[in-house]
């Protein structure tokens, strides 16, 4: 079993981090594994790819040259032998379905944001049919991928792209005297809500709310809205820095007191998992995987999205409080090391690659049809 992974870019962020760990339970489980990138973009995911042995082959065109991404894909999957096709996000996964329907070749598409552009959602609709199985990401992306791609719940199965690891590096507890920091790892990208971070941090100022404890905020990403971003920070006179790329997130992590999410739109999000393995109560909004399964009052705080008054006042609550925050962070880390442990992110690859196997195979006892969706 060759199985070419296809993925938009090499860019860091969400989608490309679990790449490397997803690659390893299929070649555990005995299947060779080849990454495709279609863009370049940052190129900041690559360093991991590279380190795991995956050699991934980036073509060197553009974001909207489709036609010739198409062909590229063609002739370097042909020349490989991939037998699989596997894709991720949105271009990919046409592209994927489009050269899977002409060869003849199995294909199984990741579904991992909540978010999609109408006449994307409106594309994959149409050609849902054409992939043998879906996997989601979380159970929110399960339940939006029949939704609105309408794929029976028979050809979808949920893999969470996440494993923790309990040998991270641990935040230690907040002692008075101390500075309390604040952090977040993502794109400066709208959909990440940093600009409902800065209105809410500055409703606080305009309320005259004063700590017990000085704080300090570090936002560790970049992306095309940083300029806007420290506009809006200057303006409005609060202390957040906008710190760049975090090549190793884990140290970041593990130096802060509370953990902020305050995105407009997420799936799995898995920053706010590395930041809980970390041992960090975390501050999100109530998007994606995170109100469901992961953040609430024991862990943290959920308030709406899109929502500057709410985000304060969860806000307030968090930081008049400062002792409580290591117990929060505590019961954070439990949840997500059994939600989230090693052995069950190899079952469900076990699982998939199961049918994988099957779609070879191509018994009608094995078929998707036949088998348990879930894991």
């Amino acid at each position: 079993m060759r199985v070419a992974y296809i993925i938009n870019s090499v860019e860091g962020g969400g989608a490309a981090s679990p790449v490397p760990a997803v690659t390893r339970v299929l070649r555990d489980l005995g299947a060779e594994v080849r990454v495709f990138a279609l863009n370049r973009r940052d190129g900041r995911a690559l360093p991991a790819m590279e380190a795991a042995g995956l050699s991934p082959l980036v073509r060197p065109g553009g974001r909207h040259d489709h036609v010739a991404a198409l062909r590229w894909l063609a002739q370097e999957t042909q020349a490989w032998g991939a037998t699989h096709l596997w894709t991720s996000l949105t271009r990919a996964t046409l592209l994927g379905l489009l050269l899977g329907t002409r060869r003849g070749l199995p294909v199984f598409c990741w579904q991992h944001a909540a978010y999609l552009k109408t006449g994307n959602r409106l594309l994959l609709r149409a050609m849902q049919s054409r992939a043998r199985l879906w996997l989601a990401d979380s159970d929110c992306v399960a339940a939006l991928t029949t939704q609105r791609l309408g794929v029976e719940r028979a050809r979808l199965l949920t893999w969470p792209i996440f494993a923790a690891d309990p040998s991270v590096p641990v935040a230690r507890a907040w002692q008075p005297g101390e500075t309390l920091r604040l952090g977040s790892l993502g794109r400066l990208h709208p959909v990440k809500g940093y600009d409902v971070l800065i209105a809410a941090l500055a409703l606080l100022r305009q309320r005259g709310f004063r700590t017990p404890v000085p704080y300090h905020i570090a936002i560790a990403g970049e992306g095309a809205q940083r300029a806007a971003l420290q506009k809006q920070i200057s303006a409005a006179g609060v202390d957040v820095v906008l710190s760049g790329f975090a090549e190793r997130p884990q140290p970041f992590l593990a130096g802060l007191h509370l953990y902020l999410q305050p995105s407009r739109s997420e799936g799995f999000c898995i920053a706010a998992h590395e930041a809980m393995v970390a041992g960090l109560p975390v501050l999100a909004c109530a998007v994606g995987e995170m109100p469901h399964t992961l953040v609430d009052d024991v862990t943290g705080r959920v308030v709406p999205p899109d929502d500057p008054a709410a985000l304060a006042d969860a806000l307030q609550a968090l930081l008049s409080r400062p002792e409580r925050l290591h117990e929060m962070g505590v019961a954070a880390r439990a949840r997500v090391l059994q939600r989230c442990s090693p052995q069950r992110f190899a079952a469900a690859g076990a699982e998939l690659f199961r049918r994988m196997r099957a779609a070879s195979a191509a018994d009608p006892a094995t078929s998707p049809a036949r088998c348990d969706p879930h894991v």
